[in-house]
């Protein structure tokens, strides 16, 4: 049973909190444990004779290990009865440091068993990211070593440290062979810490990324039901999302199971493996790719010490940088923040410019009620913006369909090329590039087309949002202003990238979205594009499952007679 040890029983200060696993120990033992904390060492020292033997009489007393924590100056900040897994520091409360660097704080452990430490003790001093931990192992009885005075019951001492990962053995730590005390009470302590963390910088400088991208680990969950391709090509998709975002991927983790773990998603065991990565790599940032609980998002956070979010946090994300009119920024804006509200634990902060002060608060209200009634109130607001943008919208659409010119609604996966087939059909100049959702905005032109009869007629060509698999159910009620576009549209044209390796996924995706739709156009033209980038293998195969499909280039405009034909006989046909 594991409880913490307070003021509160020995009126102790909180910095004389004793941690680890208490249950049983008598009040002068306690005493002695929290005498520790006026125990220093010099500076330069990994450790001294007289305080080693002090935390070796404890812990041989007690038979359990006892674990003290020091920072470099020497002053003791943490005392617990426990090996350094059970009494380690927690991650949000350990200084915040860099790849480059360690935590600035070393760990001198005593055990009544003779043995080096174990990879549990190991762990821990990597997800703590210590300067050295330091293991004394007492002997049965008796003393064994002497030097000057009498140095208790310790057998070896064994140093432990961390190791960069260019490091030729690939190994996260090195344990030295069992030393004796004097020789590790004379070691030079900062030189130690200076050469490794001189090691890391050279180690974090060769793989560094531009200043200002988070260094991000993927983590993806393929439980049962979901193909090994599939979960390929998600993890794929999940990192051009970061990549859009401005994130670096550092590394990818991957995991079977059968169904998410309730607390974690992926289980302790590997939330462990993550951690050690993140403190390897000096990641700042993990993305899992199924949506997180709030409880299960706070867990990951608590264990890991870095923010984590999941792949609709990205998502929307990117949607708020991609924003540029004042009514997308608005739709982002409600999206987020129906995402956030369940999430307030800790975040509500950054919305107290929202509301707040004299009226706004119920009586006895703790700071989460506060919070969530300010986020309620602006969402509230954003809404009926959000209704009022859906009215404007419609009169626009009456307008059009007052002139008599029908509306072609171009949809399809997220950088499926929408934007550039219309900026190529039409001139729009709407921004188009290599990049996941790179437009938000729907735009509509004219395009005039020239039927079999040479007859001219006009129709508008409307480019909307991309789409993507599993779209979060947050941005599909935000943007429902924007894809009344598709639905309030005479006819479809779904544009599908060819060139990428799960088109027929990302295809049978879009349809889903748009089956899910309430009411559809009932004319759809299916147009595979970036014909330039396709094998003729690929492009042999897809025309046999989709013969009436139209086959494009928009980038070089290969297809478009075609193209503005069937669109033409479409138009017929309304």
């Amino acid at each position: 049973m594991l409880k913490t040890f307070t003021h509160a029983s020995l009126g102790l200060t909180p910095i004389d909190t004793i941690h680890g696993n208490l249950k049983g120990l008598k009040s002068s033992q306690l005493k002695q444990l929290q005498r520790l904390y006026q125990q220093s060492v010099p500076g330069d020292r990994l450790t001294t004779p007289e305080l080693a033997q002090r935390i070796a009489a404890i812990s041989s007393e007690l038979n359990q290990p006892v674990s003290i924590y020091l920072n470099r100056r020497g002053k003791v900040i943490r005392v617990g009865v426990g090996a350094p897994r059970e009494t380690q520091i927690p991650p949000l409360e350990l200084p915040r440091y860099g790849a480059e660097r360690l935590s600035g704080i070393r760990c001198l452990t005593a055990s009544p068993k003779d043995h080096p430490p174990n990879e549990a003790c190991l762990t821990s001093m990597v997800l703590q990211r210590l300067d050295a931990l330091v293991t004394f192992t007492l002997s049965g009885s008796g003393s064994t070593q002497r030097g000057r005075g009498s140095v208790g019951y310790i057998k070896n001492v064994y140093l432990s440290h961390l190791l960069p990962q260019n490091h030729p053995s690939h190994a996260y730590w090195q344990v030295s062979e069992a030393q004796s005390l004097e020789a590790i009470a004379q070691q030079d302590f900062l030189d130690l810490v200076e050469n490794l963390e001189a090691e890391f910088r050279r180690d974090f400088t060769a793989q560094r990324v531009e200043a200002g991208h988070d260094r991000v680990i993927l983590v993806g969950l393929q439980t049962e039901g979901i193909g090994d391709r599939r979960f390929q090509d998600g993890l794929t998709e999940l990192e051009r999302l970061v990549d859009t975002a401005g994130g670096e991927v550092l590394f990818k983790m991957e995991q079977k199971r059968a169904k998410p773990h309730p607390q974690t998603l992926v289980g302790s065991g590997k939330v462990e493996e993550i951690a050690l990565q993140v403190q390897t790599l000096g990641a700042n940032l993990v993305v899992f790719d199924q949506d997180l609980s709030p409880a299960q998002g706070r867990n990951i956070e608590r264990q890991l010490g870095v923010k984590v979010c999941d792949r609709t946090e990205v998502i929307l994300d990117i949607f708020a940088q991609r924003a540029q009119s004042q009514a997308g920024k608005l739709q982002v804006e409600l999206a987020q923040l129906e995402y956030m509200l369940p999430r307030l634990v800790g975040r509500g902060q950054a919305m107290s410019r929202l509301g707040g002060g004299i009226g706004t608060r119920g009586p006895g209200e703790t700071k989460l009620e506060t919070e969530r009634r300010t986020i309620q109130s602006r969402l509230s607001r954003l809404q009926k913006e959000v209704d009022q943008l859906q009215a404007h919208r419609s009169r626009m659409r009456s307008q059009r369909q007052r002139q008599d010119v029908p509306t072609f609604a171009i949809v399809g996966y997220t950088n499926a090329g929408k934007s550039t087939l219309i900026n190529a059909l039409t001139n729009a100049e709407v921004y188009a590039a290599d990049q996941l959702f790179a437009t938000l905005d729907p735009t509509t032109r004219r395009l005039t087309l020239i039927d079999e009869n040479h007859e001219t007629q006009t129709i508008l060509l409307t480019d909307t949002v991309g789409f993507i698999h599993e779209l979060p159910p947050a941005l599909v009620d935000a943007f429902r202003a924007t894809l009344e576009e598709v639905t309030e549209a005479d006819a479809l044209i779904h544009v599908v990238d060819l060139s990428h390796p799960a088109w027929r996924h990302q295809l049978t995706s879009v349809e889903k979205i748009l089956a899910d739709m309430p009411i559809m156009p009932a004319q759809a033209l299916l147009v595979f594009n970036k014909l330039d980038q396709v094998s003729s293998e690929a492009l042999q195969d897809a025309k046999l499952l989709h013969p009436n499909a139209v086959y494009i280039s928009a980038s070089d405009r290969l297809g478009f007679e075609t193209l503005r034909q069937r669109l033409a006989q479409m138009l017929k046909q309304l």
